[in-house]
């Protein structure tokens, strides 16, 4: 490859992982498993270690990841909180024991081996064997603290009982979902007619990061603790001792762990847990192996990313050959055309697989996948199947590569490839594929919130001419939803019932709901906030829109381009005139607003508010609320465990202030 073609691969490898960090860490939407998710972060580590001049720091390949979202508070960890480096080959286990013994410099070293729950990493705390709190890995120094969520799981108990209680100690673990209560909730939805989970894991990230607690006590999760953060005084020596340890004070462990020497042991250890995983309550998806020895881990260390005393090997993900029979591409609801493998039906993971996404058409061109190719198939982790590589021996000898289509196979319009973006796309917004995603979308817990609109019943109304728009939900008749497949009396009322309550939902909702380009739901707020109306942000200037905190140029261009498109305001007319009304949020009174122009950021548990409550009144008194601390922040709101944000704010000067003080500044006397 010449400079420049790595360079140029640099860029996209970048920009693909953390596109897959993004949907992993903060929406538990994966598209790959981590077999392929690590051979893309090799890749990029081996380009950029030939590529020393270019800037490493913000590289994907650098970081651990961060599941940090807007909502909760951060804490930081006593101890950092690290990922393990993987390995999915027998001789790269080898080759880590070996680095290990010549690390300590003995001959055969003792280690333990223990299954690798495919959950969501979690530290607690517990002070004088009492919980304190719990927090997600985050991006590794401070994670989210859910402490309020976790208070659900009925197998952690709230004190620890025994002897031998440290003072303080961080207990490190995975929360999960058993296979029979991802079952139950499944079938609850598809009798309420809702769509389906997709997977237990991806249900559980999910779950622990809902604000809504009333929703996640009707969820069961469960915990398996078995990793060590601080702990002050230390009361054990080593990793087998703590499991032991754990057990006695009346924390839930797995069933069974093994300590071996050398390597030979550890490997056939890991051969007998692949053997026995079937057999285990949670889902398994591969062996940690640590040094047993804390003060033989404290002589290796670790890296920024990973400790050198342990390693995951992932067990092989189930793959089956078979034969790409045609490629299709799927229109999602911004119009990215994305090629799916249709293919020669085959068992993979206990169901029969027939479709396998291709991702994008630089991915597909770079694996040179063809129509009439054997191919190796994956699902890791129930993920969506994925095409793993061709089988390029048996390739048929009339082959040809797949011409990406140059026209919308839903609508016929032109397709386009933005510049700076690896999709292409189809910019016709009356496309029938994209009217699918787009109800989808508008009915979505994060928008109007229609309870009982979800996938299955769009593609039957969208199948049957039903509904064609966003405004033809609200003309829907209960005798034609009695017609749908798994629709009786009670969830057709129930579906009327939830569309007629979302005519009034909030602005900020219906805006986020449109699908305007660029606007999320922070955008939405600031629009809702600024403007009070649709009507009024449909006529703004590209100025006024620019001036608004929180809007920027890109978003600005697609707000005035979204609004002078007639279908758009066509549709956004048919709303209103079938009797949608959005709350307009308040303005509060000059005399009101007293933190106007002042923008603050939360940290910490508060004595009495909840951090939406006290980021609720700071808007209504005219401020504005931010996620990160910056030169740019007024005061800091700060209760208990602050964090890193106080000390930051401390730095650079902010203000801090407590809930109490913060009531004293919004009084109008």
């Amino acid at each position: 490859m010449s400079q420049a073609s790595d360079l140029q691969r640099i860029a996209q490898l970048r920009q693909e992982i953390r596109r897959h960090d993004e949907l992993y860490h903060r929406q538990a939407k994966p598209e790959i498993g981590d077999a392929e998710y690590d051979l893309l972060k090799r890749e990029l580590a081996d380009l950029e270690a030939a590529h020393p001049e270019l800037p490493s720091e913000d590289s994907p390949s650098m970081a651990v990841g961060d599941d940090r979202v807007e909502g909760f508070a951060s804490y930081r960890h006593l101890l950092p909180m690290q990922s393990l480096d993987n390995t999915y080959s027998k001789d790269e286990f080898f080759a880590f024991v070996a680095r290990v013994a010549k690390g300590l410099e003995v001959e055969q070293a003792l280690f333990t081996v223990e299954p690798k729950i495919d959950g969501v990493a979690v530290s607690l705390t517990y002070e004088r064997g009492k919980l304190i709190r719990a927090v997600t890995r985050g991006n590794g120094v401070e994670g989210d603290d859910i402490t309020a969520n976790v208070a659900f799981i009925k197998t952690l108990p709230r004190e620890l009982k025994g002897p031998n209680l440290p003072r303080l100690i961080e207990i490190r673990g995975e929360i999960f979902m058993r296979d029979e209560e991802f079952d139950r909730l499944n079938a609850e939805r598809i009798e309420g007619g809702l769509e389906p989970f997709k997977n237990p894991r991806n249900l559980a990230a999910g779950t622990v990061k809902m604000l809504d607690r009333e929703e996640v006590a009707k969820r069961q999760l469960d915990i398996m603790l078995y990793g060590l953060g601080d702990c002050q005084p230390a009361v054990v020596s080593s990793q087998s001792e703590y499991h032991d340890q754990l057990k006695t004070w009346g924390l839930p462990v797995v069933e069974r762990f093994w300590t071996v020497e050398g390597p030979e042991r550890a490997w056939a250890a890991i051969e007998e847990l692949e053997a026995a995983k079937a057999k285990f309550p949670y889902p398994t998806d591969g062996a940690v192996i640590k040094l047993d020895s804390f003060d033989q881990q404290d002589v290796l260390g670790a890296t920024s990313k990973a400790p050198r005393w342990a390693i995951a090997y992932k067990f092989a993900a189930e793959q089956a050959e078979t034969v790409l029979k045609r490629i299709s591409i799927q229109i999602g609801r911004t119009g990215v055309l994305t090629p799916v493998a249709e293919l020669e039906p085959v068992q993979l993971a206990g169901t029969t697989v027939s479709r396998a996404t291709l991702h994008n058409q630089e991915e597909m061109a770079r694996k040179d996948v063809r129509e009439g190719d054997s191919v190796l198939i994956e699902k890791a982790g129930e993920i969506i199947p994925a095409v793993v590589r061709v089988v390029m021996e048996k390739r048929p000898a009339e082959s040809g590569p797949f011409s990406f289509p140059a026209k919308c196979p839903a609508c016929d319009t032109e397709v386009s490839k933005v510049e700076g973006e690896v999709a292409v796309r189809c910019l016709n917004i009356e496309c029938p594929d994209q009217v699918r995603g787009r109800l989808e979308h508008f009915a979505s817990r994060q928008c109007l919130d229609i309870e009982g609109l979800g996938e299955a019943v769009v593609d039957q109304l969208v199948a049957k001419g039903i509904v064609s728009t966003i405004s033809d939900i609200y003309r829907l008749e209960y005798e034609q939803l009695l017609g749908l497949e798994k629709f009786a009396e009670k969830s057709a009322r129930n579906l009327l019932a939830a569309i007629e309550t979302s005519k009034g939902v909030e602005l900020w909702r219906l805006l986020h709901g449109l699908g305007i380009p660029q606007v999320g739901a922070s955008a939405a707020k600031d629009l809702a906030k600024a403007f009070g109306s649709v009507a009024a942000i449909a006529s703004a200037s590209l100025e006024s829109l620019v001036a608004v905190d929180g809007i920027g140029e890109k978003t600005a261009s697609g707000i005035v381009a979204y609004f002078a498109d007639e279908g758009n305001r066509a549709v956004i007319d048919s709303l209103f005139q079938a009797g949608m009304a959005p709350v307009v949020p308040v303005r509060p009174s000059e005399e009101e607003a007293v933190l106007a122009g002042k923008t603050f950021v939360i940290t910490g548990t508060l004595p009495r508010m909840k951090r939406d409550e006290a980021k609720e009144l700071i808007e209504s008194k005219g401020g504005k609320v931010s996620g990160s601390v910056s030169k740019k922040t007024d005061y800091l709101l700060a209760g208990e465990a602050a964090g890193s944000k106080l000390a930051k704010a401390e730095s650079l000067g902010v203000e801090v202030v407590s809930e109490a003080e913060l009531l004293r500044m919004v009084t109008v006397e």
